[in-house]
């Protein structure tokens, strides 16, 4: 796991969330998550708010496995990125401590406009792939 280069890692991870092609996405999907990966999301505090007031405790939100995480990629695709509302980059700011990949990345309108900036910790499996993915929107 020495040879991972975080901020390649980083690229991919954010690239995926913009890319059309659903093939693609599958088997983007499949190398960057391993087959039990969980993705953790801390939701935007209206979100959470609107769920307390349903009477669920919504502190976080989880996918489980290939073929959730396939679903979230893909929504957030066809929710923001699809319609041409925004895309997706990396803030380029990679790093790494043992197993633990940390970046930030934007919801960028068309015009350049941050719209939305997140967070992400992801902890490694031994081959380099995601076992937990930890996702926090900022802003």
């Amino acid at each position: 796991m020495n040879d991972i280069d975080t901020q390649e890692l980083s690229d991919r991870y954010v690239s995926v969330w913009n890319e059309p092609d659903a093939t693609v996405r599958r088997a983007t999907v499949r190398e960057l998550w391993a087959e039990d990966a969980t993705h953790v999301l801390q939701p935007p505090q209206d979100i959470r708010q609107a769920a307390e007031g349903l009477g669920f405790a919504a502190s976080t939100l989880e996918a489980r496995g290939h073929a959730a995480l396939e679903f979230r990629v893909t929504r957030a695709h066809e929710e923001f990125v699809a319609p041409g509302a925004f895309t997706f980059r990396s803030r380029h700011n990679a790093d790494r401590l043992h197993d633990i990949v940390k970046f930030n990345w934007e919801m960028v309108s068309p015009d350049g406009e941050v719209a939305g900036v997140g967070l992400e910790v992801l902890v490694l499996d031994r081959d380099g792939r995601i076992r937990t993915d930890y996702q926090f929107i900022e802003g």
